[in-house]
This record gives structure tokens, sequence and C-alpha cells, in this order.
């Protein structure tokens, strides 16, 4: 994602990785996991094919959970949140989707949580991780996608981008 900002009559270019998580990562992160557990396991080292998968699980999570203060660090900016100021009702059926491991997932899910409450809208989560079928039949390539209706939403939004979205596709 590019945007400029003008500063003192010269045009400064911010330049920073669109905030999505591409579906290779997800299934990535896991696979090496799955590797490594394997590995030792046929290697014979029980106790290092269990570390292994306690150490690769505990450093996704880590990952995931420190994510928003790291996230300007590595390139994607900052996922600070915009409050949404014109709420307005909607009974859309809002459509979550979701990877173990993306570590935009969790901040958009909170986010449309806190919608919900004012908004009124259905909220489903799905979880794509085991689900390549789904994830081959929707299109879906990065994560998080938020649906409504036809409509997508793909990678982080603040919470006054979901709101205006829900809104302005509840009717389609």
């Amino acid at each position: 994602m590019r945007s400029r900002l003008a500063c003192n009559k010269h045009i400064v270019e911010d330049i920073h990785t669109k905030q999505q998580c591409h579906i290779s990562f997800v299934y990535g992160s896991w696979l090496i996991l799955a590797c490594g557990f394997l590995f030792y396991l046929i290697q014979g080292n029980i106790l290092q094919a269990v570390l292994w998968a306690i150490f690769v699980a505990l450093f996704l999570w880590i990952y995931v959970r420190n994510f928003p203060s790291l996230s300007r660090y590595m390139g994607y900016g900052s996922v600070a949140d915009q409050p949404a100021t014109d709420v307005q009702p909607s009974t859309s059926n809002v459509v979550l989707y979701t990877g173990l491991g993306c570590p935009f997932c969790p901040i958009v899910k909170r986010r449309l949580n806190e919608l919900r409450v004012t908004m009124g809208f259905q909220l489903t989560e799905t979880d794509v991780t085991l689900k390549p079928d789904l994830v081959i039949a929707k299109g879906i390539r990065a994560l998080p996608v938020v649906e409504v209706g036809a409509a997508r939403w793909v990678g982080n939004a603040t919470s006054q981008q979901l709101a205006s979205f829900i809104a302005g596709n509840a009717a389609l």
C-alpha cells in the first residue's frame, strides 16, 4: 500500500506492505511445524520432536500476540484502530474467514465483535486453516476476509472501515 504525504512542499512516499496475511504463510508456518516434528520423530528423538512442536507453536502464539507492536518494524505500518463514528444498525450476516497464525485475524475479529454489539449484525467466524477445500472454493488468497453478502474485504481494517463496509453492503 502506498500513500503520499506532503511535507514542506516535498512529496515523501510512505511505503508499507499490504496489511494481510497470505494464505501460504498460514499453511507454510504449520507445515514447518509438522516437518520438523516428523524429522525428529523419524530420527527417534521423541523428546526433540515434542520440544520442536511446543517451541514453534509458542513462537507463533507470541508472534501473533505481539504483532501490533511489531508491525511497523516489519514493514506493515501501524495497525492502530480508528473508532467508528457513524455507526448504523445492520441486520447483515457477516462472515469472518481467519487462519491460525494470521496476525491480522485477531485484530479484525476483536473489532468486528465490538461493532456487532453496537450495529447488531450476525457474525460467523470460520477458521480456514484445516479447510483447503473452502479456501479453493471461495478463492481466498489472503486473510482475514470479511464477507457481507457477495462483497469482500480482504486484510486488516479499522473499525470505521469495517462499519462503513458492513453498512454499505447490508442491502446487497
